[in-house]
């Protein structure tokens, strides 16, 4: 059984740090591209920032680039999202996303973890 649990979301002022877990489990997580996605009220969901399997590469929103660090570790099947600088803009709902490089129809999704921004 496949599973995708985020974690580590809360509440956090602007300009604070937060760190999002997210575990997989039921499928190769090494091979497979693992992504931050996120979702604020009356938006539509957004790429955050992405980590490839086969050479960790990384890609990140403009957005956050620059503030927001995404890591994986492949002995642990875990990805993290380091939020630093935190902004009002950030807050939202945040998934995980597991993808397979090759094979499109093989996605799995968490089911989101709640970031709040406020003083």
């Amino acid at each position: 059984e496949v599973q995708v649990v985020e974690s580590g979301g809360g509440l956090v002022q602007p300009g604070g740090s937060l760190i999002l877990s997210c575990a997989a489990s039921g499928f190769t997580f090494s091979a497979y591209a693992m992504a931050w996605y996120r979702q604020a009220p009356g938006k539509e969901r957004e790429l955050v920032a992405e980590i490839l399997g086969n050479d960790g590469r990384t890609n990140y929103a403009t957005s956050v680039k620059g503030r927001f660090t995404i890591s994986r570790d492949n002995a642990k099947n875990t990805v993290y999202l380091q939020m630093d600088n935190v902004e009002s803009s950030d807050a939202a709902v945040y998934y995980c996303r597991a993808a397979h490089p090759f094979v499109r129809a093989a996605q799995y999704w968490g089911q989101g973890t709640q970031v709040t921004v406020s003083s």
